[in-house]
């Protein structure tokens, strides 16, 4: 073996090809996942740019981030995220409190679930925006109506998973638990609940979504602080790049929840895919 060959890195081996492969096939699934929204991404920053759309409605993506960035350094966005954030997290935070435990409670009892399916079909069809005003004549315009109107919509769907999925719990595993000698508290831990946590999680990545989603017609309605409020503030003002900054920030946040939510599943719920 020469000297230039001790020098001289191999990349030939088959450990620098295998972590070449890798790359590339870590390369190809990012660009089959992300490929599309960059590319939208782009033609808007190059549409808008040489004047394919109109600049006016939806503004380059450079200036979009530069009132993000100058909303963020200077504080402004700052109080606007926090005061969006508390609503939001309380709201879903209570109705996890309440959905997962009354689901899993109606999922195990026939006759509980045939009492209160009916009203809360009723409940659940009447739209939250709808019931605003209601919960504004009997809360007030302060934070409390804000918060319940979020909790309303957000409920329903953690709700609804967590009762379906008690319910799709094979039998056959309960009777065999029951079979060894499983008190009904040992089924429920170790049978009935594992197996339902796919579908409660399912529910509460839709109650995540729900309660930004009211959070947003909530804040445009009847606030004056949130992010909610500073998308609708920007476009009266006519601050465009501002606007979309907003509607970028609540998008990140929504993001953000589910990919924490899929994490959690992943962990819990290793036999199960997360999606």
């Amino acid at each position: 073996m020469t000297l230039q060959s001790l020098d001289t890195p191999d990349f030939a081996t088959p450990p620098a090809r295998a972590i070449l492969a890798r790359a590339g096939q870590g390369a190809r699934r990012a660009t089959a996942r992300y490929g599309l929204l960059l590319g939208f991404l782009a033609l808007w920053q190059v549409g808008s740019s040489v004047g394919w759309i109109n600049a006016t409605v939806f503004p380059p993506l450079h200036l979009i981030l530069g009132a993000l960035w100058e909303g963020l350094s200077s504080g402004a966005l700052l109080d606007d995220i926090a005061i969006s954030l508390q609503r939001s997290g309380l709201a879903f935070a209570a109705a996890v409190g309440l959905g997962i435990p009354l689901g899993l409670f109606m999922g195990q009892i026939r006759a509980v679930e045939q009492a209160l399916d009916p009203i809360l079909q009723v409940f659940r069809q009447t739209s939250a925006l709808a019931l605003y005003p209601v919960f504004i004549l009997l809360l007030g315009l302060g934070e409390l109506s804000k918060v319940f109107v979020i909790f309303w919509a957000t409920l329903f769907p953690v709700l609804l998973a967590t009762i379906g999925g008690v319910k799709e719990v094979d039998r056959k595993l309960i009777e065999m638990a029951r079979s060894y000698g499983a008190t009904r508290r040992a089924v429920f831990l170790r049978v009935v609940l594992p197996a339902a946590l796919p579908s409660i999680f399912v529910g509460l990545r839709l109650s995540a979504t729900t309660a930004l989603l009211l959070l947003i017609a909530a804040e445009m309605i009847g606030a004056n602080r949130g992010l909610g409020f500073q998308v609708m503030n920007a476009q009266y003002n006519f601050q465009i790049p501002l606007m979309f900054a907003a509607i970028f920030l609540l998008a990140l946040f929504g993001l953000a929840a589910n990919f924490a939510l899929v994490s959690v599943q992943r962990r819990l719920c290793r036999w199960a895919d997360a999606g």
